[in-house]
């Protein structure tokens, strides 16, 4: 069935993405292993559905609110150059970062609308903690939007489909994919650290995060030099 791998190939970037960009969040999971040291698994783990709950909201709504777009060529070729510098950036500051901080987090208006929500909802529940924290987070949204286009916008190695066609059937299974990742994360941290009273510490976060900064930074050159041979293919 032809029809099943770009849906196939939808689903694992996904799940891929869900999971690598749940590793260096940091409120999030520093709050999982704070609380799973003191108060057990199952608490942690609540916390982490609800962060990957609002996660997936996210996800969803960069796809259904802004893929539209994407179906332009010159929409297509601008966001491809500027997919190429925000990965370029935000690898360089996942790679410099000094302290396990939200990197998707930008600037003192999107700390104070997180205070706000935070005052608002006043979470209590396990759940509502993770899902506050991430829905606080703007930066997250802009970085599903940018991710989205990314996705859309660029075809996938060594094949001739985009990483997500632009179907509703590949749009669910990527927003599957992130569900599944992200939660498998959360479970896989809530686990260890409730089995080893917070043997993740800051520090092992913080070399997570310096990873998946090597791992943006070779996504961003890769296209970078996509780009370039394109521009040469079409002056030749």
């Amino acid at each position: 069935m032809p029809e099943l791998q770009p849906i196939l190939l939808s689903a694992l970037t996904g799940f891929f993405s869900g999971l690598l960009l749940s590793m260096p969040v940091g409120p999030v999971n520093l709050t999982i292993i704070n609380e799973g040291a003191r108060r057990g698994f199952k608490w942690a783990l609540l916390i982490g559905l609800g962060a990957a709950t609002m996660d997936v909201i996210y996800c969803t709504i960069a796809f259904t609110g802004f893929s539209s777009f994407f179906g332009n060529r010159m929409v297509k070729a601008s966001m491809e150059v500027f997919t190429f510098v925000f990965m370029l950036f935000l690898g360089v500051r996942f790679l410099t970062a000094k302290t396990v901080v939200a990197p998707t987090q930008f600037g003192a208006a999107a700390s104070r609308i997180e205070e706000r929500i935070g005052e608002k909802l006043h979470p209590h529940s396990a759940f509502m903690i993770g899902f506050s924290r991430v829905l606080g987070n703007v930066g997250v949204l802009l970085f599903w939007i940018v991710l989205t286009a990314y996705f859309m916008s660029h075809e996938a190695w060594f094949t001739s489909y985009e990483w997500v066609d632009d179907t509703i059937a590949a749009k669910a299974a990527c927003i599957t994919g992130v569900a599944l990742g992200a939660n498998l994360w959360f479970c896989a941290l809530s686990y260890g650290v409730s089995r080893g009273r917070g043997r993740f510490s800051e520090h092992t976060l913080l070399r997570m995060e310096h990873f998946s900064g090597v791992c943006l930074l070779g996504l961003g050159l890769y296209d970078g030099v996509h780009i370039a041979w394109l521009l040469a293919k079409h002056k030749m």
